[in-house]
């Protein structure tokens, strides 16, 4: 499942798609994809360099 960073206040959470607001600040803000798609992140599933 991808995991997703919310811009505005760094909040991670695992979903299909992001939905319209963050769950934590509650704004309408841009959803990173921080999934890990190479195996340098090892088996954390998440990229912390975003």
């Amino acid at each position: 499942m991808p995991s997703w960073k919310c811009a505005v206040c760094g909040y991670s959470f695992e979903a299909e798609a992001p939905p319209e607001e963050c769950p934590s600040c509650k704004q309408k803000c841009e959803f990173l994809d921080n999934t890990c798609y190479t195996p340098d992140c090892g088996d954390k599933g998440t990229d912390d360099r975003i």
